[in-house]
């Protein structure tokens, strides 16, 4: 490795006190009522969430166990790039980079990294171990901020410099939701053949041409509409990311209800419970990355980054993904995959999987089927 310095997750306590004593000094404001999460965070739940956060919720716990992970930082591009660096089991780990999206971190990968790693552990075979790296994002948690905002086509230059310069890998896979998905859509699109497939469990990007045929048209036509009531939060990152953040960067209360509005709306719960799918601690856990390594701002950057990229179209020539994609469809995943046809023309499709139940949080909702998945697809890779 070159160039690379190890790293270890140790919050001052000084940092934990404040941010506990702005927890409880909270001043609460009332609704005209209830309203569930209609309003947006429910504000019963967000009381008792708080209350938890205060009285019950132990970071230390959880630092440790982030830190069973081999930690490091390396320079590239001018950014501190934090990444967790897990060698496989066996002869023939095969290198696998995960990157998160927003508003998640690595706290994502947590119970991820040691059943790609070491699946003999969890009564798998060693034949399917992976080297997996796990990247905070540029301006995310550990990570460094950009000079600027970055958006995913950028980033993927990064992580593929991670992968290729630092770690000294030939070639690599790739995957990704949420903002990872694009991230490991570019770096299929521009970083062959180092990176020799991408599997994603969600669908950004888009074809210059648009939808073809009454079934994607339809499609298109419903994922607009669904949208509507979402759009809210990405047009004021995309356009107006610092306004924001003077009020998030002074409350922790801010920042948690923010994430879990999405966590809530965006996965696959039991109703309106949201701990029918995630416990206080995963919660928790992922909202204090962003509050005590004061990033909320940044990570808010990509929104922005992607905006001046060029939004979601993958090529203006109409180009696609060459490598082979695999493709984990959750069904309850808030950007609604295309029928398989669009899919096809921005994508070389090797593996497609309907899922029968998970949302748009994989990896913390449904670890088992995407960690199967992500085998399969390994497995079809060496069979090739």
């Amino acid at each position: 490795m070159l160039d690379v310095e190890p790293f270890k997750i140790d919050v001052p306590a000084e940092t934990l006190d404040a941010i506990r004593k702005k927890v409880i000094a909270f001043p609460w404001h009332e609704m005209p009522d209830d309203g569930g999460w209609e309003y947006g965070t429910n504000l019963n739940y967000m009381k008792e969430f708080c209350d938890y956060w205060v009285n019950g919720f132990d970071w230390r716990k959880q630092e440790t166990r982030l830190n069973q992970f081999t930690h490091f930082k390396s320079p590239i591009d001018g950014i501190d790039i934090h990444f967790i660096y897990e060698k496989g089991s066996g002869d023939n780990p095969k290198p696998l980079i995960l990157s998160h999206g927003w508003p998640g971190s690595i706290v994502e990968f947590v119970d991820f990294v040691d059943l790609l790693a070491h699946p003999e552990n969890h009564g798998g075979s060693v034949d399917d171990a992976f080297d997996v790296v796990a990247p905070s994002l540029p301006g995310f948690g550990f990570s460094g901020r950009p000079p600027r905002p970055y958006g995913p086509r950028k980033m993927a230059g990064i992580f593929n410099s991670l992968m290729t310069n630092v770690l000294g890998y030939e070639t690599y896979i790739a995957q990704g939701g949420d903002w990872g998905g694009a991230i490991s859509s570019w770096l299929g699109y521009e970083h062959a053949p180092a990176c020799s497939a991408i599997h994603i469990n969600i669908f950004t990007m888009r074809h210059k041409d648009g939808p073809q045929g009454a079934e994607e048209v339809a499609w298109a036509e419903q994922f607009e509409k669904d949208q509507i009531i979402q759009n809210g939060y990405r047009t004021q990152q995309a356009t107006k990311p610092q306004t924001l953040s003077y009020a998030m960067m002074d409350s922790p209360v801010g920042v948690a209800a923010w994430i879990l509005e999405k966590m809530h709306g965006w996965s696959d719960l039991k109703g309106e419970d949201i701990e029918s799918v995630y416990s206080k601690d995963q919660l928790l856990t992922n909202i204090m990355v962003y509050v005590i390594t004061g990033t909320f701002n940044t990570a808010s950057w990509i929104y922005y980054g992607r905006r001046e990229e060029g939004g979601r179209v993958l090529s203006t020539q109409g180009r696609r993904v060459e490598v082979p994609t695999g493709c984990a469809v959750f069904p309850a995943e808030l950007l609604a995959w295309p029928p398989r046809s669009y899919a096809d023309r921005i994508y070389n499709v090797t593996q497609w999987t309907e899922m029968p139940h998970g949302g748009h949080f994989a990896a913390m909702e449904e670890p088992d089927l995407l960690i199967e998945d992500i085998r399969r697809f390994r497995r079809s890779l060496d069979c090739v």
